[in-house]
């Protein structure tokens, strides 16, 4: 028996894994960290959103912040929506933000974290690409290279601006880190 099938015995089935393409997404409301409620329908109603679930003790996590508040910075605002979702408290959200230069709204998740396992969440980070349709159009689990250029140019897609690098010359970027 495999590690994987010995691991789906253990849990009593199947193990669970990050939403997949197609999917339609599960709502979110949640309380940022100032109390306000938003929603992903609300957000959906202006453009594409991604939902980067994060955990301000993650290592990965810490390292992938700066990179998204780079798309969020480029293409952020009418036509496209970044949202944070934190699996930790208002407050150490609230430093966590402050201290990696976060500016997209950062959404907390209830005890229990009731939405990341509504997404099937193993890994932190993880990250969905949310169309306006509630579809499911990617997913990350970690950091991705790759997959977050790639999110950069859907972006700015969406949003009717050129693609530029998330990446710049001379940075010295792995091309994975799991979360």
């Amino acid at each position: 028996m495999s590690i994987k099938n010995s691991i789906r015995k253990f849990l009593g089935g199947n193990t669970m894994s990050a939403l997949p393409r197609g999917k339609t997404a599960p709502p979110i409301s949640l309380a940022d960290t100032t109390g306000e409620i938003l929603s992903l329908a609300q957000a959906l109603k202006n453009g594409p959103v991604l939902a980067a679930f994060f955990k301000v003790s993650c290592p990965t996590c810490q390292f992938t912040m700066p990179f998204l508040e780079r798309l969020h910075q480029s293409y952020g605002g009418d036509k496209f929506t970044l949202l944070g979702i934190s699996q930790d408290d208002a407050r150490d959200t609230r430093k966590f933000c402050e201290e990696y230069g976060v500016q997209f709204p950062a959404l907390i998740d209830q005890r229990g974290y009731p939405v990341s396992n509504e997404y099937g969440l193993t890994n932190v980070p993880t990250m969905f690409w949310i169309n306006t349709d509630g579809q499911i159009q990617s997913s990350s689990v970690g950091f991705s290279k790759t997959d977050l250029q790639q999110m950069a140019v859907q972006a700015a897609h969406s949003t009717g601006k050129p693609a530029t690098p998330l990446f710049k010359p001379g940075e010295v970027i792995p091309e994975t880190k799991h979360g």
